[in-house]
């Protein structure tokens, strides 16, 4: 893989003493797409009172066994799948062992030496550039509980409903250079999981979040002494979280002192991260296999039964669409970037002209849509009736203008497009002869513009506007254009 220092000065941070480059890996945890947590039968619904969705083995009370969740193994699994990644037919349940209010066992059931899923890539469009950002493992475990601190102020609270919910952890390589690339795997790796069912990627709900691990070094120079940020909830967040400890760092070296490995906090409305703890390492936690729970043994055959039926992921709709619609690279990027939107798109460009159905999603469509904070799925305007919109413009019922005209009131209004433009004497004049008496008419009336236009013929487009004006935006633009060319003499 290439190493970003090779790629020019455009990801380093100029610095009092010389340049500096920022390295960057990830740890996203995802919560899984199940309705029952990863070793009990418990709720994993969001919103629950307090404690209300836990189970006596939730509680860690005496006696009470794990049993595996088999729809977050194969959620798992598929996740891995589709970040092309190995699948360990075998893995093994380990017990990380720390002890806080809201980890009533004292351990957290994860995996370690032997996760579920190992190695894979992610392929992130960030800046201008391409970067395949290497996948070291994903592995399962329990979410801990909540603990509440401000409802009191001499007592904290636990609430057990979180704990035992399934997580994937996605472990990166350490490929990003910048904030904006690291932004840009996490968006990426959203919209894969949202592609794929496995988790709903909603970051204000605490169902994704990621771990930053932040280091700066002079260009290509030996790895600095890295330090974690921990639980940054939103894409906006970790970016600016990575700038604030990445510039820290570099502040602290230049000054002469050196980088403590550690947890870190973002602290948004200050833009600065703070300390947390120490940064422990792995045997700080005395990992060792759960006792509980057998090794995970998976055939190749379930996996490939799994594989068979994974849907067709971003990056490949985004392939299809640049070449079964002669979509721009960047286009196709916007459309497939959540799977509601291209299914929107792919619904509004059946049997028209592709190009057209992009624009209009793109720039009328979403446009409209981000101004009234609105998805695809809240859309006034459904795919149906701007398909609609479409086939009046390609049989030359309505202009362009006009089309825009007719989003505006199905989207205020409703109705069918083809109704309004009858009902309201909306339909292009095509009619030759009544363009042209329109045109006869603006010349008689601008003699001087005419002399201006033949010796500027860049002064055909006032003519083109004043006689759209005429006909209240009616006429066939292409019409109007040949006929203002002809008797112009241009």
């Amino acid at each position: 893989m290439q190493d970003s220092a090779s790629k020019g000065n455009r990801n380093l941070i100029k610095g009092a003493t010389g340049d500096w480059e920022v390295v960057i890996g990830m740890e996203v945890h995802a919560q899984v797409a199940s309705d029952a947590k990863l070793f009990s039968g418990a709720s994993t619904a969001f919103g629950g009172p307090p404690n209300s969705h836990v189970s006596l083995v939730d509680a860690a009370m005496p006696g009470m066994l794990p049993v595996i969740n088999q729809v977050c193994i194969d959620q798992a699994v598929r996740t891995g799948l589709g970040l092309k990644a190995r699948i360990n037919l075998t893995s093994v349940f380990d017990r990380k062992n720390y002890f806080y209010p809201d980890l009533p066992q004292g351990y957290q059931i994860s995996q370690y030496k032997s996760p579920i899923v190992g190695e894979g890539e992610v392929e992130v469009n960030a800046d201008g550039e391409t970067l395949k950002v290497g996948i070291e493992r994903l592995h399962l475990e329990q979410d801990a509980g909540k603990s509440i601190h401000d409802q009191h102020p001499q007592y904290s609270y636990v609430d057990l409903n979180r704990s035992g919910v399934a997580l994937m952890e996605i472990v990166s390589k350490p490929d990003m250079r910048s904030a904006k690339q690291a932004q840009g795997f996490v968006t990426h790796l959203r919209s894969i999981l949202r592609y794929l069912g496995t988790c709903d990627g909603d970051m204000e709900k605490g169902n994704l979040r990621a771990d930053v691990n932040v280091s700066v070094r002079r260009p290509g120079g030996k790895l600095g002494t890295r330090c974690e940020i921990k639980n940054v909830n939103s894409i906006r967040f970790i970016g600016q979280a990575i700038e604030a400890e990445a510039r820290r760092q570099i502040d602290v070296i230049e000054d002469g002192g050196s980088i403590d490995q550690e947890t870190r906090l973002f602290d948004p409305g200050k833009g600065e991260t703070r300390s947390m703890r120490s940064k422990e390492e792995a045997h700080d936690y005395r990992y060792f296999p759960d006792p509980d729970l057998l090794p995970l043994e998976l055939t190749q055959e379930y996996v490939d039964g799994l594989k068979t039926g994974l849907p067709e992921l971003p990056d490949a709709k985004k392939q299809r669409f640049m070449g079964s619609y002669g979509l721009s690279a960047y286009d196709a990027g916007v459309l497939v970037a959540e799977r509601e939107n291209a299914e929107f798109f792919e619904a509004v460009a059946k049997d028209r002209d592709g190009k057209m159905a992009a624009n209009w999603v793109i720039n009328e469509l979403f446009g409209r849509l981000n101004k009234e904070g609105l998805n695809v799925e809240r859309s006034p305007v459904s795919a149906a009736r701007l398909g609609a919109i479409l086939d009046l413009i390609a049989a030359n019922a309505i202009s362009g203008k006009i089309a825009k005209d007719v989003f505006e009131i199905v989207w205020t209004e409703g109705g069918e497009p083809a109704a309004i433009v009858e009902k309201r004497g909306l339909k292009q004049v095509t009619d030759t002869g009544a363009i042209e008496k329109a045109v006869d008419a603006v010349i008689a009336a601008n003699p001087d513009k005419v002399a201006q236009a033949q010796a500027k013929p860049t002064m055909l487009g006032w003519f083109v506007g004043q006689v759209m004006k005429s006909t209240d935006g009616k006429a066939n633009p292409a019409a109007v254009n040949d006929l203002l060319r002809k008797k112009l003499g241009l």
